[in-house]
């Protein structure tokens, strides 16, 4: 289903290592009732398979956990390839060709502006999905190569809405993407927007109870996603859409500060820091009150109490606004949600308002409490 008229997108790899795995995470619909893995059902939609002798493989340009990206051709068109791996045994082939069904399948569904614009696939000889090839960086990378230096405000928040109206868009689908961090994240040629790139850890969130908790990369990853059983043994947990909610909220910092979340920290001890002593990367000092309270609504420690990717266009929306004077660029306000004015929600329903009305007072709580 199309978000937006526009289709525009790319394909880059993942530059940070995801999650170790202790054991290979298996479709439940590949189990028969005697427990055996059976053959891979392969249900992608005909009208979605490219001729694999159109297409030509050039230089790599990007690697991750399950596969490889490469520049390449279809026909006279230049495109991304992403080269999937198969497996090492049956149990591996199950998974991996199940996933990769999975992400032709949803990616074939949503179309927007700010997601990857799907082109094709094909699962022999090789299992491979074509996608428009973007000549930009990932964001990841562009934050590295400006570091230490900070993004301007503007662009900042301009990023950061481009990024919010992408996972709107997978939230409107029912798709909770479960892997968002800059590495996912690619940059245009102009460095003017940005694209999500990545569906790999995608899934349809009416079969969130039966995912493995721990997916993603733990930096990112809200602390519902993990407990002391699921860090040692991927236990199996329910969650809903609010972890990309949370996800975001890291990777709003990111952009604020040019920072690694966490740092001088391991995988796990970030982990084990946002789940059990609930800690969170340091705001600046200097940061707006209303985009502080943006970050801190994204990643607060009850999943219900987070915002909505609608919600949070419009905060962003709002703060712009307080910026520069309405640019008739910038998206009309839906009212079916309420609006925004001077950064906060004025036309919200009873419920909603109470819901950010406590985390104000909680916010400005802490902060009372921290310059005792």
């Amino acid at each position: 289903m199309s978000c937006s008229e526009k289709n525009r997108g790319g394909g880059e790899g993942k530059y940070e290592k995801p999650v170790p795995r202790n054991s290979v995470e298996v479709d439940p619909n590949l189990v028969s009732q005697n427990g055996s893995i059976t053959a891979p059902q392969l249900t992608i939609d005909e009208s979605l398979l490219v001729d694999p002798k159109l297409l030509f493989i050039g230089s790599k340009i990007g690697e991750g956990a399950h596969g490889k990206v490469f520049e390449g051709r279809y026909g006279d068109r230049i495109v991304a390839i992403k080269v999937l791996h198969r497996g090492n045994n049956s149990e591996e082939r199950a998974s991996l060709e199940s996933r990769f069904a999975r992400e032709v399948t949803m990616m074939s569904r949503v179309k927007h502006e700010n997601l990857v614009k799907f082109i094709g696939a094909c699962k022999d000889p090789l299992m491979v999905i074509v996608t428009e090839l973007l000549p930009g960086m990932s964001l990841r990378k562009y934050l590295v190569s400006v570091r230490p230096n900070q993004l301007n405000l503007h662009v900042t928040i301009s990023y950061a809405l481009d990024i919010a109206r992408a996972m709107d868009c997978l939230h409107a689908n029912g798709i909770i993407h479960r892997d968002l961090k800059p590495d996912n994240l690619l940059l245009t040629a102009n460095q003017k927007s940005v694209k999500l790139a990545d569906f790999g850890l995608a899934r349809e969130e009416t079969v969130t109870e039966m995912m493995t908790a721990e997916t993603g990369t733990y930096r990112w990853m809200a602390p519902e996603l993990y407990s002391t059983v699921t860090l040692r043994q991927g236990e199996k947990k329910h969650y809903n859409n609010k972890v990309d909610v949370y996800s975001f909220g890291i990777v709003l910092w990111e952009l604020l500060t040019n920072r690694m979340p966490f740092e001088g920290m391991s995988n796990l001890q970030a982990a084990y820091a946002a789940a059990f002593k609930q800690e969170r990367p340091g705001l600046p000092e200097d940061i707006s009150p209303d985009l502080a309270f943006i970050i801190q609504s994204c990643w607060v420690e009850d999943p219900n109490m987070r915002p909505s990717f609608s919600q949070i266009i419009r905060l962003l929306n709002a703060f712009l606004f307080t910026l520069t004077p309405p640019s008739p660029s910038l998206p009309e306000s839906d009212t079916s949600e309420g609006a925004v004015s001077n950064g906060t929600m004025t036309d919200l329903s009873v419920r909603t308002r109470s819901k950010f009305g406590f985390l104000r007072q909680l916010f400005a709580a802490k902060r009372t409490r921290n310059s005792q």
